[in-house]
């Protein structure tokens, strides 16, 4: 039988350590500095360590080492250096180029097979600050990410590292165990280990979303997402979970999520996510705690669909193997609201996962149908391959009438027409307040992930109604925009953004922190969006 890995899956520790006679290094780290007369004069800048190893500028040219951010280089056994060490290249040394620097120095180090099951020290630059650090640690962790099922054997067991989203795997690779940046004093130890001890808590964010979109869908159906949600939570104090079935679903008038997974025998489920400071301690309550915003209410939904193959409007055959992910929003929001109460941040924020497959069979929904949702607005399918909207809408709707947010924020893989405007790195985003819409932008560049501004264009508006219902779900026009205009009839006017991350949340080919299959983007985007509410 194969072994489905355990989310979540095992990762690298980072730590940062003071320079205490740290001897020869694993890792020497090289940057370099751009002329303004020609690129090909740029200058290479080693990191301490060089001299132990004798490494010195003729050896640079000999070797033609590079300082491109991500270029690895083994060092010969010919040096000082006993067995193999590596040079590792940051760039220019923006935030981007440390990350890449630190997923290119685990995925060296781990395909060399040499640095297993020992501490990796890396000795930084004299005056690396602690967004360099973060960024370079946050690199090493969700580089170090593996998810493969294997043919069964043996479990690997290996530590979340720092008590942050912690589990166990089986199946995957494990690489390193530590890497150590070994930094001087004078650069301020504490708040150099601060930073990176809540990079290691996003990258074990991002690395929990990946896990979940990767699961194979025969394991992941709408129950096992859920229950996984609800098992992760209850480790994290303060963070209450509830799992709703289809028959509450019905009750409650959640139309479009039965619609949508009523063509599968694994029925479908909605998941909560809540986290109320106050609940944690008395001492958090708005009375003892000024710093509690009392005020805001964060809810995040994100789309739970544990595989697509379209329904009735079937997909083609080429790439619905990647369907397995389109519940990547909703991962997002998982890991999300796991690292929300593990952070204990002072403010309530509430996930919303509406968890439905969406099959083929005698009982699957039909273009034409219609549709009722929470509230009672109606909408009438015309393609059953457009499936996220409309469990969206549910969710949506549900948030206004229950939960009362302040400000409502939905994250779905959710049109292939965003693919083609966007890409596949970047993300879709569409706002009704400009200042959220600002918010979430810089969340994401805080973040390390892209978003573009769409517009929510009032000239399309009107296809959204419907004939036979109050609302059509596929209006004509440009299919992103019309999807949000589609969403937005469920928003009661609140704040609100909508983030399609259809291109960005899968990757073909591995890329800068980013490895092939399901990437967590949005993920450290929405958590630095709820910090961003707390002062």
């Amino acid at each position: 039988m194969p072994v489905i890995p355990e989310v979540p899956t095992p990762l690298v520790e980072v730590r940062v350590q003071a320079w205490r006679d740290p001897g020869v290094p694993d890792v020497v780290l090289v940057g370099q500095t751009r002329c303004a007369q020609s690129s090909a004069n740029d200058q290479l800048i080693l990191g301490p360590g060089a001299d132990e190893i004798g490494v010195d500028e003729q050896w640079l040219a000999r070797y033609r080492v590079r300082a491109t951010a991500g270029s690895t280089q083994v060092v010969p056994q010919t040096t000082a250096w006993p067995d193999h060490g590596w040079l590792v290249g940051t760039g220019a040394g923006n935030m981007r180029d440390w990350r890449v620097a630190g997923a290119a120095l685990v995925r060296a180090t781990s395909a060399a097979g040499q640095l297993a099951q020992r501490l990796v020290q890396v000795h930084l630059p004299l005056g690396t600050t602690a967004h360099q650090a973060a960024s370079l640690a946050l690199g090493c962790v969700v580089g170090s990410h593996r998810y493969r099922v294997t043919s069964g054997g043996s479990r690997i067991a290996g530590s979340a590292g720092g008590g942050q989203i912690a589990g166990s795997a089986g199946g995957a690779p494990q690489s390193m165990t530590t890497v150590a940046l070994i930094a001087t004093p004078g650069d301020g130890l504490g708040p150099l280990a601060e930073a990176v001890a809540r990079a290691q808590l996003l990258g074990r964010a991002t690395g929990l979303a990946r896990d979940l979109a990767n699961t194979p869908s025969g394991h992941k159906d709408p129950a096992w997402l859920a229950d996984t949600a609800a098992h992760l939570a209850a480790t994290v104090p303060g963070l209450r979970a509830t799992v709703r079935d289809e028959h509450w679903l019905a009750e409650h008038g959640f139309g479009g999520v039965l619609a949508v997974g009523g063509g599968s025998a694994r029925p479908p489920r909605l998941l909560e996510l809540a986290w109320h400071p106050s609940d944690v301690s008395p001492e958090m309550s708005p009375e003892m705690s000024p710093d509690v915003n009392a005020a805001e209410h964060l809810v995040l939904v994100g789309k739970g669909i544990t595989f697509d193959t379209g329904g009735i409007s079937i997909k083609p055959a080429e790439n619905m193997h990647l369907m397995r992910t389109d519940m990547s929003g909703g991962a997002a929001v998982i890991a999300t609201l796991l690292a929300v109460g593990q952070l204990a941040l002072p403010l309530r924020v509430t996930g919303l996962v509406p968890c439905a497959e969406n099959h083929v069979s005698g009982s699957a929904f039909r273009p034409s149908d219609v549709v009722r949702h929470v509230g009672g607005t109606t909408t009438e399918v015309t393609n059953t391959d457009a499936e996220g909207r409309l469990v969206l809408a549910d969710a949506l709707a549900y948030a206004v009438r229950t939960l009362a947010p302040t400000t409502l924020v939905d994250v779905a893989t959710l049109t292939g027409a965003m693919k083609v405007s966007l890409g596949l790195r970047t993300g879709g985003l569409f706002a009704t307040e400009p200042e959220l819409a600002e918010r979430i932008q810089a969340a994401g560049e805080t973040a390390g992930e892209a978003w573009w501004p769409m517009p929510l264009i009032d000239d399309h508006a009107h296809g959204v109604r419907s004939d036979i219902a109050d609302l059509r779900q596929c209006p004509p026009g440009p299919g992103g925009i019309t999807a949000a205009l589609f969403l937005r009839e469920f928003t009661a006017g609140l704040p609100w953004a909508h983030l399609d991350i259809a291109g960005p949340a899968r990757a073909e080919q591995s890329y800068d922190e980013v490895n092939a299959g399901g990437t967590g983007f949005a993920t450290r985007t929405l958590i630095e969006l709820a910090c961003s509410f707390t002062g």
